[in-house]
C-alpha cells in the first residue's frame, strides 16, 4: 500500500456537536467502495485519484504522539474522510490497533463505516467500553441489496452490514444505522425507509441518524451525473430541474418522510434525535472519568 506524509493525525474539532466527539482520526485517505454519491470528491478536500486508498506514514506513531500531547481525555471520531474499515485494513490493522491506543490512553470512540470489518475488533472496543464510551455508526442507505450495489458498488452489501449491526449489538456494542443521504428520487420512498427501520430494529440497533437529501459541490457533483447517466436514465435531468447548482439537496418528500420514520422509530423504540443518542452512549462516564482522575 502507498503511503502519505502526515503531520498529525488525531486532530481537534470545533465543536462536539457531532455525535459528542472531540477529536477526529483519519488514518487512510481516498476510499475504494465506489459510492456514487460520496462528498469526499468534493475539490476542496483535495484527495487526488480518490478511488485509491492510501494510509498515512507511521501513522501509529504519530496518533500515540497526538494522544500524549492532548491535555483531555475525550471521544475520537474516526471514518469520516475515508473508510476505517477498507479492504486493505483486514492486513494493515492500523485502525485496529489505533483503537489499542485509543484504550490505553483513556479515550472513547466514535466509528463509521459500511465494512462488517468492524466485528473483528468487537474485543478492542468492549476493552474500550470499559473506561470510555463506544459508538458504531453502520452506513446504510438502500434496504435492497441490488440498488444498494448500484449506489456503493464495492462496498458490502446492505444485508451483511445490517448482520453486522446484530454482531456489535449483541455484544454489547452500542451501535446503530447512519441513514444518509438519502438520494432524492433514488432511495427516498416511504417503503425504503421503512424497510430500513424495521431491518434495524431487528438487528438490535440504538439509533438511526437520518438525512432526508444529499450535499453536491465541485467533481462531487459531476462524478455523481456522470453515475446517474449510466445508471438511472432520468434522473440526472430530474436533479437539474429541482435543485440547479444548489449544495444541499432536500428530498422534495422530506416532510412525509421525517413523520414516517420517526413514528415508525418510536413504535420500536429506536433513538432518532442527536442529543438523546449522545446522552444514551455517554450515560455514566464521566463520572467515572472524574472518579478515576
Amino acid at each position: 500500500m502507498r503511503t502519505v506524509k502526515a503531520k498529525t493525525i488525531v486532530t481537534k474539532n470545533k465543536s462536539n456537536a457531532w455525535f459528542g466527539s472531540e477529536y477526529t482520526m483519519n488514518i487512510y485517505r481516498g476510499c475504494c467502495h465506489g459510492c456514487i454519491y460520496c462528498d469526499s470528491r468534493s475539490s476542496c478536500y483535495r484527495i487526488d485519484n480518490f478511488d485509491e486508498v492510501t494510509a498515512k506514514e507511521d501513522a501509529l506513531r504519530i496518533i500515540r504522539n497526538d494522544l500524549q500531547k492532548r491535555r483531555k481525555i475525550g471521544i475520537v471520531a474516526t471514518g469520516s474522510m475515508s473508510d476505517p474499515y477498507n479492504p486493505f485494513e483486514e492486513q494493515e490493522l492500523l485502525t485496529h490497533n489505533a483503537l489499542k491506543l485509543l484504550h490505553a490512553a483513556g479515550f472513547g470512540v466514535t466509528i463509521a463505516t459500511k465494512s462488517p470489518l468492524i466485528t473483528r475488533d468487537i474485543p478492542v472496543l468492549s476493552d474500550i467500553k470499559k473506561t470510555a464510551p463506544v459508538l458504531a455508526k453502520i452506513t446504510i442507505t438502500a434496504a435492497d441489496d441490488e440498488l444498494c450495489s448500484k449506489l456503493e458498488p464495492n462496498a458490502p452489501p446492505s444485508s451483511a452490514r445490517f448482520k453486522a449491526v446484530n454482531d456489535l449489538s449483541s455484544s454489547g456494542i452500542f451501535c446503530g444505522i447512519l441513514l444518509m443521504p438519502v438520494l432524492p428520487f433514488v432511495t427516498d420512498s416511504e417503503d425504503n425507509i421503512l424497510r430500513i427501520v424495521e431491518e434495524a430494529a431487528l438487528a438490535g440497533a440504538r439509533f438511526i441518524y437520518p438525512s432526508f437529501g444529499v450535499t453536491l459541490r465541485e467533481n462531487q457533483r459531476d462524478y455523481f451525473y456522470k453515475q446517474l447517466d449510466s445508471l438511472l436514465p432520468d434522473v440526472k435531468r430530474r436533479y437539474i430541474a429541482a435543485f440547479g447548482d444548489k449544495y444541499v439537496c432536500t428530498s422534495p418528500q422530506a416532510g412525509a418522510l421525517w413523520k414516517t420514520f420517526k413514528a415508525a422509530c418510536d413504535a420500536r423504540g429506536i433513538l432518532y434525535k442527536m442529543p438523546d443518542i449522545i446522552s444514551a452512549y455517554t450515560s455514566g462516564y464521566q463520572k467515572a472519568q472524574m472518579s478515576l482522575f
